[in-house]
């Protein structure tokens, strides 16, 4: 039995493979995103998840892609963590930007991730070429769900958000100024509380201000992540991932467009097509 799993630091999607079966099992956990998570919180995901637990003898081979897993620290920690609990299995751990890679392409082309967080890669038919490094939500991530997020805060606490959008944010969430300062600042995934606040965006986004907001973090995520691949883009194809990138196609198109550009594809949830390229490999 094959184990396939995707996570970002929101969710993580799980995809159990077997050849005396038909379907696949899908399975939906917490994101492990060995950055933030240390080894018994990620352990604590796995094994309080029943259907993992029920086939963890069965599986034999592993092939994890993940927030997070781009150093040889973080992969070696979730190696640790799968290998001690499917003792039976093997384990490939990649960074999540592989993923959505091989849910995309087999050829070259430059790949894009906008969920929790954000990222932009070149894939030359062989491996990934970062021209910049992810230095996560605080930094970076431009265009993601937190960057929203912070985006929507800041706009709330400044006054800058229109009263009648003001009522609804505040009817949706709790934002009690001591509750946001704790989930910013004593929370393990602060990341993931941000991004929660992005359902909004997509909930009112017919409001001028909000399609003004999608509309400036998506221009700002084109002009320090997409243009840095101007001269690949002349001859390779631009592709899409994740949930933000799917909701906001319009305004990635637009956006695109006023640079002389335009996407490929949007995927949603890369895993569907993880499958496929793990049974090409197989």
């Amino acid at each position: 039995m094959i184990l396939i799993a995707e996570s970002g630091s929101t969710k993580c999607d799980w995809i159990l493979l077997d050849s005396s079966k038909k379907d696949p099992i899908s399975i939906r956990t917490k994101g492990l995103n060995p950055a933030i998570l240390n080894k018994k919180e990620l352990k604590k995901i796995v094994s309080d998840t029943l259907e993992l637990t029920k086939y963890k003898d069965e599986i034999t081979s592993i092939h994890f892609f993940g927030a997070g897993c781009n150093t040889p620290k973080n992969k070696n920690k979730v190696h640790f963590v799968l290998n001690s609990f499917f003792n039976k299995a093997t384990s490939i751990v990649e960074e999540d930007t592989m993923a959505a890679v091989y849910a995309t392409t087999t050829t070259p082309a430059v790949v894009c991730i906008l969920g929790t967080g954000s990222n932009c890669c070149y894939f030359n038919g062989t491996s990934i070429v970062n021209k910049s490094p992810s230095l996560g939500f605080i930094v970076m991530d431009e265009g993601s769900g937190n960057y929203f997020g912070k985006e929507l805060l800041k706009a709330y606490y400044y006054r800058q958000m229109p009263e009648e959008l003001r009522l609804s944010f505040e009817k949706k969430y709790d934002l009690k100024e001591k509750k946001v300062i704790q989930k910013l600042y004593q929370s393990k995934t602060p990341n993931k509380y941000l991004a929660d606040f992005a359902h909004f965006l997509f909930e009112n986004e017919a409001h001028p201000f909000i399609k003004e907001l999608i509309n400036e973090g998506i221009a700002i995520f084109i002009k320090n992540h997409i243009l840095q691949y101007a001269e690949e883009l002349v001859t390779v194809p631009l592709h899409f991932v994740g949930s933000i990138a799917f909701h906001a196609k319009e305004y990635i198109s637009n956006q695109l467009n006023k640079n002389g550009l335009n996407a490929a594809s949007y995927t949603q949830r890369p895993i569907d097509n993880l499958i496929k390229h793990i049974k090409r490999e197989k």
